[in-house]
């Protein structure tokens, strides 16, 4: 599973219940154990079974109950285990961990007052950096379309230092008409605010997004931005103001400018 399985192997669309993902180096694997997300197996250099993965392989990161979980370690030398998987272990630990079972937009945006939606992002480093974001910012909920790239993607996973394992996050399927996903979004109480450029759009500080109780915040991939029957569709349009002729922000990072503008009020008092 370390060497020869590529990621869309290890996500195993025709059977998700057998499906596992790779979280890399010991503070991102000890996230998602605390999360409880259940490990299959453990993969690192000998220095580190005393080292940085005492912890992981004791089951002190956890109570005793989830720690029984029994799960094979292997180990190598440095030099072994970058040939087996193809590329330099950046900590030296590897943990193949069982993909969680899917919710449902229902399940995972209950009580939610702000959510993301990510459309057609595939980029991992930009998705890792969304989800970081969100954890950070308040974000109560991620959704993504099923064209987006996978959060547990391995790099996505590093990039976002496991906070893919703290937002709650599903896929969103798209409808068969001109709303694609607003329609169900609006069944379930949230006004929507397409991130896009046009001419009828309105400004992150209007007045008017903060005082929406329940709002999804849509976000693009940067080269297309978002499909235009999705901007037609949207309760706002909202634009972040530039400056010097730039004319928008990575995606990455217009979503933390956008989650902290549109940030719940009870966030301010946390930080």
């Amino acid at each position: 599973m370390f060497s020869t399985l590529t990621e869309a192997q290890l996500r195993n669309r025709l059977e998700p219940e057998k499906g596992i993902f790779i979280a890399e180096s010991p503070k991102v694997i000890k996230v998602a154990l605390q999360a409880g997300y259940e490990p299959v197996a453990l993969l690192c250099e000998k220095k580190h079974i005393e080292g940085d993965a005492k912890e992981i392989i004791s089951g002190a990161w956890t109570d005793e109950e989830v720690a029984r979980h029994d799960f094979p370690v292997y180990t190598g030398s440095r030099e072994l285990l970058a040939a087996l998987t193809g590329y330099t272990l950046t900590r030296g630990v590897l943990c193949a961990m069982r993909r969680p079972q899917e919710r449902s937009v229902a399940e995972v945006t209950k009580e939610a007052r702000r959510i993301v939606v990510i459309d057609g992002v595939t980029d991992t480093t930009n998705i890792g950096a969304i989800f970081r974001s969100a954890a950070a910012l308040g974000i109560d909920a991620v959704l993504l379309t099923r064209n987006s790239c996978d959060p547990l993607n391995r790099r996505a996973v590093r990039v976002s230092m496991g906070s893919v394992f703290l937002v709650p996050w599903t896929w969103i399927d798209e409808a068969n008409d001109d709303q694609r996903y607003l329609g169900e979004l609006r069944q379930l109480g949230f006004r929507t605010a397409a991130m896009a450029l046009s001419d009828d759009s309105i400004t992150l500080d209007d007045p008017i997004l903060k005082q929406q109780e329940q709002l999804a915040i849509i976000m693009g991939t940067e080269g297309d931005g978002l499909p235009k029957k999705t901007i037609a569709a949207a309760d706002f349009v909202v634009r972040i103001p530039m400056a010097h002729g730039v004319d928008s922000l990575n995606v990455a990072a217009a979503s933390a400018v956008a989650f902290w503008e549109l940030r719940k009020p009870e966030v301010i008092t946390k930080l």
